[in-house]
């Protein structure tokens, strides 16, 4: 495992602990976290559709499609992440100086029930997964179409969206070595099942 980096999993707050207690059901618990959840990624993508259409000016458009993506970062890396599927993430300096990547995942309780429903699961990683996606799509329009000005802007939604994407899969995963497993793991699979169907 690499030095700089630790993967700890830990109970996030002491209140999250009677919240386990209780039986989950597939509702949504936190609705106003997964409404703010879709709220800031979704209006990005729809200021950058339709700002031209609206107006003229280029910086306006800019600056509203930074703050909501920056709004959506801070809003799924430290409420709807923890509160929708109990993962958290963060970076943390400690007394050397040295830079540590710290990646949580809630405990699971003692009578094995879930901590989060499978509605605000399925939200949280279906726009965790799709908002970047159709960021990267923009990023090869505005490129392939040379409109150079709106690359920065599309630029700033992958890697702003990608980060989040990235720490979670991490907090779920667990360390790099166990991604790039799982990744390989798959990939054999796919390739055996596609051999053997021949």
């Amino acid at each position: 495992q690499d030095g700089s980096e630790d993967i700890e999993d830990v109970s996030l707050f002491d209140a999250d602990d009677d919240v386990s207690r209780r039986s989950k059901k597939s509702k949504i618990r936190h609705p106003v976290a997964s409404f703010f959840h879709l709220f800031f990624r979704v209006s990005a993508i729809v200021v950058y559709l339709l700002c031209e259409l609206l107006t003229s000016s280029f910086i306006a458009c800019m600056v509203s499609i930074i703050l909501l993506l920056s709004c959506d970062f801070w809003a799924v890396k430290n409420v709807t992440g923890r509160l929708m599927v109990g993962l958290r993430w963060w970076n943390q300096v400690d007394d050397d100086g040295r830079s540590h990547w710290v990646f949580e995942a809630r405990k699971v309780s003692a009578q094995g029930g879930k901590t989060s429903s499978e509605a605000e699961s399925r939200i949280f990683w279906l726009g965790l997964i799709t908002c970047p996606m159709i960021w990267v799509i923009f990023a090869f329009s505005a490129l392939f179409s040379f409109k150079v000005k709106w690359l920065a802007v599309v630029v700033m939604g992958v890697v702003l969206q990608g980060a989040n994407l990235y720490g979670y899969i991490r907090c779920k995963v667990g360390s790099r070595k166990n991604l790039t497993s799982m990744a390989t793991s798959y990939l054999g699979k796919q390739f055996l099942r596609q051999v053997s169907a021949q």
